[in-house]
């Protein structure tokens, strides 16, 4: 399904990025990885050790990163930002307005740098994918979680905006928004490990559990494909109905 393709997803090591390369190279992909663990070359190394085929840059800004992506292989097919930032737990009235500043750095401004400079490349190349994995929670908000729902849900309007800009150069861009998938970023195993509390976690959810990250992997294959070239400028849930 992904022969030939040349796809970079960052912040690998957290959210989708080890299923979603896992399944990308499964189904025939070459997949560049970025992370900030990755200045380290132990880091690199162990990535690459746990996902078999991965190409690990030690890169950081995300010119250089595209720049070193280019420089191997003359070209990038697909672009996934696959942006990962803590969701800090704070009040309106209490929150830190840096850690806001922050938030939206890491969840928003980093995934339009990507874009701004990928998207140069693609206009010449006459197609390409940009995928920005971000969240379902902006769908309905979420009490006291103010700024990371709003950087989540900036990220998601940008990909409906930038999709009616750059379609005429037939370069899709859409939204992969997922809720309750496990991750230990936000569900951390000691939770999922106590019935009464994982009971607590899976009650908004229709299906009544959560989404395994290989099954997000899979979706995000599918947008990374041939087969999603008439999809654009969505937000796409992936959420078990609670979306």
């Amino acid at each position: 399904m992904l022969n030939n393709k040349i796809i970079l997803i960052t912040d690998a090591s957290h959210f989708v990025g080890k299923p979603g390369s896992r399944t990308l190279l499964r189904e025939g992909a070459t997949v560049y990885a970025q992370d900030a663990s990755f200045t380290d070359a132990s880091a690199r190394a162990a990535f690459e050790e746990e996902v078999p085929g991965v190409k690990t840059l030690a890169e950081q800004l995300p010119k250089d990163v595209l720049e070193a992506v280019l420089k191997a292989e003359g070209r990038l097919d697909v672009m996934i930002n696959n942006d990962a930032y803590p969701a800090v737990k704070a009040a309106i009235d209490e929150a830190d307005v840096d850690e806001f500043r922050n938030t939206l750095e890491g969840l928003m401004v980093r995934g339009f740098e990507y874009a701004k400079y990928v998207s140069a490349e693609m206009k010449k190349a006459g197609k390409g994918k940009i995928i920005f994995i971000s969240s379902a929670v902006p769908k309905h908000g979420l009490p006291n979680y103010s700024m990371y729902t709003a950087a989540r849900g900036g990220a998601n309007a940008l990909a409906v905006s930038l999709a009616k800009e750059l379609g005429k150069y037939n370069i899709q861009v859409n939204s992969l928004a997922p809720n309750f998938v496990e991750s230990p970023t936000y569900f951390p195993q000691h939770l999922l490990d106590d019935p009464e509390t994982y009971k607590k976690i899976t009650k908004p959810i229709p299906l009544g559990r959560l989404g395994k990250p290989e099954e997000a992997g899979e979706y995000l294959a599918f947008l990374s494909s041939d087969k999603s070239d008439f999809i654009t400028g969505q937000v796409l849930y992936f959420a078990g109905g609670w979306a």
